[in-house]
């Protein structure tokens, strides 16, 4: 079976995101049957996918990686999803798998919504646990605080919760999911429409920075991850391959110089991997690409010249420190690097 097989609706029905159909939650009090642990559960991610990435850079900036051990599948998956063929012998060293769908196929037979990530994986038993990522997130933030590193920033602080909610929702609909729409519309009106939402989100959100470092408060929070990972694939994916091509990233002066901000932040730009983020959406998306071709471009040297978001103030991680040096085994390779 090749790696394009199951992969040509892509651009060709429009896009609606699948609800996460395994919500289990794991807590500190255990709850739902799956109590914090360190060393129990294993994060699968894709470095090509936002959303995965959101629970990588969360997991990194908490301190989580002993904790929570990470899997990272070949950013190209194929009809049976996604595929642990970067492992020796195509294998997860810890699952023992093969293929994500089998956690999946372990948990529950016949399940809706496909297989995605991020996912976390119950190791004793090989079941899958959760792939509910927009909760994910704020449980590493909120419920795993017994075993965070000192100095772990708090990403979900509860005296700001209502108004980091209301910009993730704003930003969820117009951006995350805005460029999606936009880029598998099937119909020139419905392309229109999302494009024309997601650059007013952007209008607006480039208004908000202007005169602060981070979306809410002075520190960094979990609106600032989910902007991020969307920003940080705009120019190199959303910009062509999704046709959001109004204006690029680095012609916004103040969303270049937060995006890149935050990638020169520790926990940020040293999980992010261009080179998995490119052949993924363009060799997987063939209904949008049907020559699977990626492009040379964009130059990345960019992301690495000064920002000067400094000046605004602000505290990258409140109170607490930087996380410490990427652990060996995570370092994203050159190729993937500016």
């Amino acid at each position: 079976m090749s790696d394009t097989d199951g992969n040509t609706e892509y651009g060709r029905k429009s896009f609606k995101r699948s609800k996460s159909h395994f919500t289990d939650r794991i807590t500190a009090d255990g709850r739902d049957g799956w109590p914090v642990e360190a060393g129990r559960y294993r994060l699968v991610a894709s470095r090509a996918c936002p959303w995965a990435s959101r629970a990588v850079i969360s997991r990194r900036l908490l301190g989580l990686e002993d904790a929570l051990p990470l899997a990272i599948a070949d950013p190209i998956q194929d009809d049976r999803s996604w595929r642990f063929t970067l492992d020796p012998d195509g294998r997860d060293p810890v699952l023992g798998i093969r293929f994500l769908s089998e956690a999946y196929d372990a948990r529950e037979t016949d399940y809706p919504g496909g297989v995605s990530v991020p996912a976390i994986v119950d190791v004793p038993s090989g079941r899958l646990v959760t792939n509910d990522y927009q909760q994910i997130t704020l449980d590493l933030a909120t419920e795993w605080t017994a075993l965070h590193r000192d100095g772990a920033p708090d990403l979900y602080p509860a005296r700001l919760r209502d108004e980091i909610d209301e910009i993730m929702e704003e930003v969820y609909e117009d951006v995350n999911n805005g460029v999606y729409r936009a880029g598998f519309a099937t119909c020139q009106e419905e392309y229109e429409t999302a494009c024309e939402r997601l650059f007013r989100r952007l209008e607006l959100l480039s208004a908000r920075l202007a005169d602060r470092r981070y979306l809410v408060g002075d520190t960094i929070t979990e609106a600032d991850i989910r902007l991020f990972t969307t920003l940080v694939r705009f120019d190199a994916v959303c910009h062509g391959h999704f046709k959001c091509n109004r204006w690029k990233l680095t012609e916004d002066e103040v969303l270049w110089a937060y995006v890149r901000d935050l990638y020169q932040t520790p926990g940020f730009g040293d999980t992010v991997d261009f080179d998995h983020i490119k052949r993924h959406y363009y060799k997987v998306h063939t209904g949008i690409n049907p020559t699977r071709i990626v492009p040379l471009g964009p130059d990345l040297s960019g992301w690495l010249t000064p920002h000067r978001r400094e000046e605004l103030g602000g505290r990258p991680f409140g109170d607490g420190t930087p996380p410490g040096p990427v652990p060996e085994g995570e370092r994203v390779p050159a190729a993937g690097r500016p």
